[in-house]
């Protein structure tokens, strides 16, 4: 009798963990319908290891100077790589060679955070729920520091469905949304006729409108890129003359995107069949799989892919770890995460109260 697969069980083209080996490094996977954060890395060139951990209702991720920031519900959690920790980890087996440990929790309260990025002034987060850019710190919830020029006021209202957010030179660059209305759920009025736009922060102009779907926008080597969700296209947008050029296509809802060397990483989800939302989109009958798309970037070519046969249904967000082969993570749901230890010059693991002393690292 055939077995069932087993929890995130995943098929892969055959040159992807070579490919991940080449490039020496990990990809970071966000799924909130699963309320995962799963890192898959190559265990040699013909297999691909997986570690999921529960973040609920993960959602962007970002990663800059050894630090993860991941939105999860109600907060964002702030992780350090701290790569000494993961060689003397009691609980696993693998040789680690990098180790990400929760430092620090903002609580943001459920404004439906989207992107993430670490920029000059901090990290930026996509407040959703109130259709503006905020900046994650401990002062507040969260500091608003700018919203398209059609919000009329700061309310928690989801006016546009602002999703995605582009850094460049460490300042936002460029912002997309579903809509641009200005009231409680606008962007979901006639959405069947996209009205998605990109949206230059400087300026607060819309360079690009009536876009289906767009999500994930990156400048990538000065150049803009951004992903069509209900057509699954990948863009490139020509900012000076308001328009794109289709570079490839793929089979389901594109969304969450980052680039290592020449090779762009794409998240794809499958439709929900039962959403009066997306299940009349145009892509929606290809959208079958829900796992990773790679495209070799100078080509436009997709060069291989990553399909979830269960657990995964919708990823939200991709991150690619450059220089890490194979790290580890813990969440600060166990109380394994209270027992790294983290100060400037070393790293210790703290042993359990009955033995009162600690093993330095």
């Amino acid at each position: 009798m055939t077995q069932p697969p087993s929890p995130f069980s995943a098929t892969y083209s055959p040159n992807i963990p070579e490919l991940l080996q080449q490039l020496n490094c990990t990809i970071v996977l966000s799924t909130y319908q699963a309320g995962k954060i799963c890192l898959l890395s190559a265990e040699n060139t013909d297999d691909l290891i997986q570690l999921p951990r529960n973040f609920p209702h993960a959602m962007g991720v970002a990663f800059a100077d050894e630090k993860l920031a991941i939105a999860s519900r109600g907060e964002v959690v702030i992780l350090r790589n701290a790569p000494d920790l993961g060689k003397k980890y009691a609980k696993g087996s693998a040789n680690y060679d990098g180790f990400f440990v929760p430092l620090a929790t903002y609580y943001t309260g459920e404004v439906n955070i989207h992107d993430l990025a670490w920029g000059n002034e901090g990290l930026w987060a996509v407040n959703t729920l109130f259709s503006c850019l905020s900046l994650i710190n401990d002062d507040y919830s969260f500091t608003p520091k700018w919203q398209p020029h059609f919000i009329e006021t700061l309310s928690p209202q989801d006016s546009c469905h602002l999703n995605g957010l582009a850094i460049n030179q460490g300042k936002p660059a460029y912002v997309t949304t579903l809509g641009k209305g200005n009231g409680a759920s606008k962007w979901r009025k006639n959405i069947a006729e996209f009205n998605g736009t990109l949206i230059d922060v400087d300026s607060n102009q819309i360079i690009l409108d009536n876009l289906p779907f767009p999500h994930s926008p990156r400048v990538y080597d000065g150049k803009t890129y951004l992903l069509l969700s209900a057509t699954g296209e990948l863009v490139e947008a020509d900012i000076e003359k308001g328009s794109y050029a289709v570079l490839n296509r793929v089979s389901g809802f594109a969304r969450g995107m980052s680039k290592l060397g020449d090779y762009l990483f794409i998240g794809l989800s499958k439709i929900r069949k039962k959403s009066s939302t997306f299940k009349e989109l145009p892509i929606a009958d290809k959208s079958i799989f829900s796992g990773v798309m790679v495209i070799h970037l100078p080509t436009a070519a997709i060069v291989g892919h990553i399909k979830y046969e269960t657990s995964v249904d919708e990823i939200y967000d991709v991150q690619v770890l450059p220089n890490l082969q194979r790290p580890g993570i813990l969440n600060h749901q166990t109380d394994d995460f209270r027992k790294a230890l983290i100060t400037p010059t070393d790293t210790y693991w703290a042993t359990d109260k009955s033995d009162s002393s600690q093993t330095r690292q």
